[in-house]
């Protein structure tokens, strides 16, 4: 009897023995329980024996072998998927879905070696079957990883996005006790002390949003008007003085600047460039702007040491940094300043990247000055 056949044959016994030994691997405070271990094993192992009965090229078995995943769907996605959202939705952690799995392929092969199959066809119907369960445990991670990444992103802009109320209130209770002309000058100070990290919180608020929303499949919201890049630059670079006012930050304007950009989320951008310029650089900060041929180019360079080569491929990813802070200032943020500009950079259809050579970092943004 081939291994499809004794998987359909004797289905019954697999899945009694899968949910032993299941339960017999799972940890002391698991939320698995024998109903809930039987709901899909009989569609995994139905699925199993399909594919090891299908025709199988080489090619198509070096595919299975290195874990690559074709570009169709294949036939052990809707089963994977089903499965690992019901596992998730039960609590089980990641854990608790690899267990199944190893349990699955000791019982398969512990109870097919009581009828004695021997010879060179057993030996590559069990090298199929491991093919197979492989690429389902494989899939089914995925799916567990993809869904659960979806649900920490959800409740993370769900948490921010509710944070801005009160954070708001915190604000304009400031702004009116400065008003208040009975303060004593500590008070005010302490005021301003409680409203500047309140200004921090929520541009870490806002950044936290836009990562969300992108990580869910959501664009970032621009609204284009007439602005003048030179304005934006100015303001952004005053900004970042009063947070650094020991840093050294030369701005360089030329040509007309002007153009059709969202002006707040440009002036994040520069803002966000300086900062990291200023955070992780030495010396002379240097912002040059100007603009040619219809589009609008903005450099932002410092002296110090290089950024690590091996960081550069992944340093605009969300939660990175390519190094440690060389100067005091501001706290260093969630790691999402990078990831924020390339999210404006894409939302007005431009490019931005980096070069770190010697002892010079230059970050380059090119934008086209009337987005479509």
């Amino acid at each position: 009897m081939n291994l499809a056949d004794f998987i359909e044959g004797d289905l019954s016994g697999l899945i009694d023995d899968w949910t032993s030994y299941a339960l017999a691997l799972s940890q002391p405070d698991s939320m698995l329980s024998e109903t809930q271990l039987r709901d899909s094993a009989a569609e995994i192992l139905a699925a199993i024996a399909v594919d090891m009965r299908e025709g199988q090229s080489a090619a198509q078995q070096r595919t299975k072998s290195r874990g690559d995943k074709d570009t169709a769907e294949s036939g052990f996605d809707h089963v994977a998927r089903c499965h690992a959202e019901d596992r998730l939705s039960h609590g089980f952690d990641i854990n608790d879905v690899i267990a199944e799995f190893r349990a699955l392929r000791a019982t398969v092969f512990r109870r097919w070696q009581k009828t004695s199959p021997a010879g060179a066809a057993a030996f590559q119907e069990m090298i199929r079957f491991n093919e197979a369960i492989d690429q389902v445990l494989a899939e089914s991670v995925r799916h567990y990883a993809r869904r659960t990444e979806s649900i920490r992103d959800l409740f993370a802009g769900v948490l921010a996005h509710d944070l801005r109320s009160p954070l708001g209130a915190i604000l304009n209770a400031g702004e009116v006790l400065l008003r208040d002309d009975a303060l004593s000058p500590s008070s005010v100070r302490a005021v301003a002390f409680v409203q500047r990290g309140a200004m921090r919180m929520r541009k870490m608020i806002d950044d936290l949003l836009i990562f969300t929303r992108s990580r869910l499949g959501g664009a970032m919201p621009v609204s284009f008007t007439p602005q003048d890049i030179g304005r934006i630059c100015s303001e952004a670079v005053d900004e970042v003085r009063a947070s650094f006012p020991d840093a050294h930050i030369d701005l360089q304007v030329a040509g007309d600047l002007r153009g059709r950009w969202d002006g707040g989320r440009l002036g994040q951008l520069v803002v966000n460039l300086v900062t990291n310029a200023v955070r992780y650089g030495s010396g002379p900060v240097v912002v040059d702007a100007a603009s040619h041929d219809g589009r609008m180019t903005l450099v932002v360079s410092n002296e110090g040491n290089p950024i690590p080569e091996q960081a550069l491929p992944t340093l605009f990813d969300p939660l990175t940094r390519a190094g440690v802070p060389n100067r005091s200032g501001t706290a260093a943020g969630m790691g999402l300043g990078l990831y924020i500009c390339r999210c404006i950079v894409n939302a007005h259809q431009g490019t931005i990247g980096v070069e770190s050579t010697g002892h010079t970092t230059r970050f380059t943004v090119c934008l086209p000055c009337t987005p479509s």
